[in-house]
C-alpha cells in the first residue's frame, strides 16, 4: 500500500471475488505470516476476561466435561472461530484452516497441478465460480461458469463441504476425474487428466488483422502482474504496437498494490486511481504517480473488455482509466464488489479472511452489488453459450433429446443446415460432411472424437466473432 494511507494497520490486501476452494488458478491471495492474535498489543487481555466471551467458554467447559462422546478439544476450537465468521453473513470473509491456508499460499506459486478451475458453494452447490484458465484440462473439456458439480467419481456431493470436495478434484499431474455437471437442465459426465497449470496472469498478440494494435490479456491480479504487464507492453510496442486491448473478461480480482501500480501506468500523475473507506469512515485515496508505476507511463490509445465475471481489482482498474482517463470500457457489465479483504495469521497453521474496507471510483460511487456499465455494449454470439457435447455415449441417428438439440444448434453455428431435437437425416449428413472436411472417420455419428472436434472449430468460430473485440478494434481506428 501507498505511504500515505496511514489510518489503515494492514500492509497489503487483497481483493478476490468469492470465498472459493481453489482447485487450481482463480483468485491469487496474499498471505500475511504475522500471527495477529499473539501480537504484543493482545498479550495483556486474556480471551477468558472478555466478558463477551463467557458463553463461549461456558459451552467449551460444559462439553468437555460431560459430553458422552470423545471430545475432539481442537475440532471444538474450529468449529467456534468458524462461526463467528459464518455470523457475519459476508461471502468474503471466511476462517481459514491449515488446508484452506496452504491452498491459498500454493496459489502463489508459479504453477501448480490440478484441473484449471475454480469452485465455490453456491446454494450449497458446489459450483465452477468463473471461466477456467485458457488451456487447462477444465477449459479443454468444456466446463464453464456456472456448472455444478453433482459428482465426483461417481459419488455424490450433495452434503459434503466445499473442502471435500474440492479436496476429492485435487491430485497428481496425469491422474484422472470424472466430474458428473449439470447444467441447466442437462446432466453429463466429463472425465479430467490434471495437468500442471501455468500461474502467467498476462498474455500478449499482435492482432492478426491489424499489426498496429496490440492485444493483452490479463487473468489475475498476482504477485507480478504488474511486472509481466510492463514486459508485454514494452515486447508489443517492439513488434509495431501503437494502441492497445487490455481484456478484462473473466478476471475476479487479486492483489490490491498491483492494480494500483498498474492503473498508474495508464494515468497521468496525480489522477485518483480509487477510493476507500473504512470502518470509522475515513476516506483516502490512491493517485498516480512515480511512487507506484516508477514512470513507467502508457500514452497510447487503450480500450479494455469487461463482463460479467470482471470483478473487484479488474473494476477498480477499469473504472480508474475510464473515469480519469477516459478509457472507453467495452463489453457486459461487471460483477459489482467493491469491497477490500486482507488475509492475517491468527496462529502458525490458520488464518483470517477478513473484510477491511470499501473501495470507490475515482468520483466516488459505490459499485458494489451493481456492477460497472460498459462504454459500449457488446457480447459473443448465441452459439458461444452452447454447452458442451454430453460424452455418456456415442449421437446417431434416430437419437432424439435436448442433447441432440444442442448438437443441431452447434452444427447450424457452423453452417449446417441442422435444427430441432432429432438426429435425423440432415444430422446425419451434416455429421459426415464436418468428418471429412476434419479428416475423421466418416460414420456420421459423433463419438468423443468428433465432439471434440466439433468443439474445437466452434472456439475458432468464437473467436472469429468476438464482437466486443471488434467494437474495440474500431474505437482504436478512430
Amino acid at each position: 500500500m501507498p505511504k500515505h494511507k496511514q489510518f489503515i494497520s494492514f500492509n497489503r490486501y487483497l481483493i478476490s471475488l468469492l470465498c472459493v476452494g481453489i482447485i487450481s488458478g482463480g483468485s491469487v491471495y496474499i498471505i500475511q505470516k504475522e500471527i495477529r492474535l499473539v501480537e504484543k498489543n493482545q498479550a495483556a487481555q486474556s480471551v477468558d476476561e472478555r466478558d463477551e466471551l463467557k458463553k463461549v467458554h461456558a459451552l467449551y467447559d460444559e462439553i468437555n466435561n460431560y459430553y458422552v462422546g470423545d471430545v475432539k478439544k481442537e475440532e471444538l476450537v474450529e468449529g467456534a472461530v468458524k462461526g463467528m465468521t459464518d455470523a457475519l453473513d459476508d461471502p468474503y470473509s471466511s476462517y481459514l484452516n491449515n488446508e484452506e491456508a496452504t491452498n491459498l499460499t500454493n496459489s502463489l506459486s508459479g504453477s501448480f497441478e490440478g484441473i484449471g478451475a475454480v469452485v465455490t458453494m453456491k446454494n450449497k452447490q458446489p459450483t465452477i465460480a468463473e471461466t477456467p484458465i485458457k488451456d487447462s484440462p477444465a477449459e479443454k473439456a468444456g466446463l464453464k461458469a456456472e456448472d455444478i458439480l453433482l459428482k465426483v467419481d461417481g459419488k455424490e456431493t450433495t452434503g459434503k463441504t466445499l473442502d471435500e470436495v474440492v479436496s476429492k478434484i485435487r491430485g497428481e499431474k496425469g491422474s484422472k476425474v470424472t466430474l458428473t455437471i449439470l447444467r441447466g437442465e442437462e446432466t453429463f459426465d466429463v472425465t479430467l487428466t490434471r495437468d500442471t497449470i501455468p500461474q502467467s496472469t498476462v498474455k500478449s498478440t499482435i492482432d492478426k488483422e491489424n499489426k498496429t494494435v496490440g492485444s493483452i490479456q490479463i487473468t489475475s491480479f498476482g504477485e507480478k502482474t504488474a511486472s509481466e504487464l510492463k514486459e508485454h507492453i514494452q515486447s508489443l510496442r517492439k513488434k509495431g504496437a501503437t494502441s492497445f486491448i487490455i481484456d478484462l473478461r473473466n478476471n475476479t480480482g487479486g492483489l490490491l498494490d498491483q492494480v494500483e501500480e498498474m492503473s498508474s501506468m495508464f494515468l497521468k500523475d496525480g489522477k485518483t486511481i480509487v477510493q476507500f473507506s473504512d470502518k470509522e469512515g475515513n476516506q483516502s485515496k490512491t493517485v498516480a504517480g512515480k511512487e507506484l508505476d516508477d514512470g513507467f507511463k502508457v500514452k497510447e490509445p487503450v480500450a479494455v473488455l469487461v463482463n460479467e465475471y470482471s470483478a473487484s481489482a479488474s473494476e477498480i482498474f477499469a473504472a480508474a482509466l475510464n473515469e480519469s482517463a477516459d478509457v472507453p470500457l467495452i463489453g457486459t457489465k461487471t460483477f459489482g464488489k467493491g469491497t477490500v479483504q486482507t488475509v492475517r495469521g491468527l496462529d502458525e497453521k490458520s488464518e483470517l479472511k477478513l473484510t477491511v474496507m470499501k473501495w470507490l471510483t475515482p468520483t466516488g460511487k459505490w459499485i458494489h452489488e451493481k456492477g460497472i456499465e460498459p462504454t459500449i455494449k457488446a457480447t459473443y454470439p448465441d452459439y458461444a453459450f452452447l454447452n458442451p457435447i454430453s460424452r455418456e455415449k456415442t449421437l446417431k441417428r434416430g437419437d432424439s433429446s435436448e442433447v441432440v438439440e444442442n448438437v443441431n444448434q452447434l452444427l447450424a453455428a457452423l453452417g449446417y443446415n441442422t435444427k430441432g431435437q432429432a438426429f435425423d437425416e440432415q444430422t446425419e449428413t451434416a455429421v459426415r460432411e464436418f468428418q471429412a472436411g476434419h479428416k475423421l472417420s466418416v460414420t456420421g455419428e459423433i463419438d468423443d472424437g468428433t465432439a471434440t472436434a466439433l468443439e474445437k472449430a466452434l472456439f475458432t468460430l468464437i473467436d472469429e466473432n468476438d464482437n466486443a473485440y471488434n467494437s474495440a478494434l474500431e474505437q482504436l481506428k478512430k
